[in-house]
This record gives C-alpha cells, structure tokens and sequence, in this order.
C-alpha cells in the first residue's frame, strides 16, 4: 500500500480512497500509473515534455485533459443574462437540463435559477469548476 499525499492540502492519502476526506478533491489519479502513461502517449503534435506537463497536470489536478475547453466567464454571464432558457446550460454541453429550462421558461423560475448559477460560476474557483463541470478552462 502505497501512501501519497493530498495535493490541494497535503493529508496523507492511500490507494484505496478516491477524494481526499479533508479537502475533498479527487485523489485517485495520483495511483493511476496506467493512466498517466496512457495520456502521456496520447496527443498528435506534441513533444515529449508537452505530454509529461499534461499528464502531470492530470495526475497532481484530476483534470482530464480530454475534457472540453470552455470559459468560466462566458458560462457565468450567459447564466446571468440568458439563464432563463438555458443557454447557459447548452453551453456547458447539458443538453437535457436546457431543453428542460426552455420547456418551463414561462414559470420564471430557470430565471431566477440562472441567475444564481451564473453567480455560482463566476465565484467558484477555477479547479472547482473544471472539475464539478468536467471542463478545462481556456
């Protein structure tokens, strides 16, 4: 059993637990050889220190490298703004939950609930995001 340490709060971690029980963030990565290597091979023009930045990335984040790049701040204002119909939501690639906005729309209440998420998005922190969206910020 081999023991690694947390890197958003440095608590010791083992290879049986999948998120860190003090702060939280997904762990498991970190023992994920296999996987590491799979993303280090992965990638058409990239040289080899590009590879070990990305899959080092990965491992020490839990980002996923072939996760979709989008902005944090244009999710945030089309939440604000559009929130209503769901733009928002088609833009962060929820499809289903934005045609369920636009299906309830004349309720105003995806009103109200874009509104506090596009809040949510824009002071949600960077990693947190990425992460509870499964995107990789531009």
């Amino acid at each position: 059993m081999s023991e690694k340490f947390c890197p958003n709060c440095g608590t010791p971690v083992t290879e049986e637990i999948k998120f860190c029980p003090n702060c939280g963030i997904r762990v498991e990565a970190l023992f994920d050889e296999e996987r590491q290597q799979q993303y280090t091979r992965q990638g058409p023009a990239m040289d080899e220190g590009q590879a070990a930045d990305q899959a080092y990335y990965y491992s020490m984040n839990g980002v996923d490298p072939n996760w979709p790049v989008k902005s944090k701040i244009a999710a945030g204002v089309l939440g604000i703004v559009l929130g209503g119909l769901g733009i928002h939501k088609f833009y962060m690639g929820r499809i289903g939950l934005g045609i369920v906005y636009i299906l309830f729309c004349w309720t105003g209440i995806p009103s109200i609930i874009g509104l506090v998420e596009g809040i949510i998005y824009l002071c949600t922190d960077d990693l947190t995001f990425q992460l509870k969206h499964r995107v990789r910020l531009e």
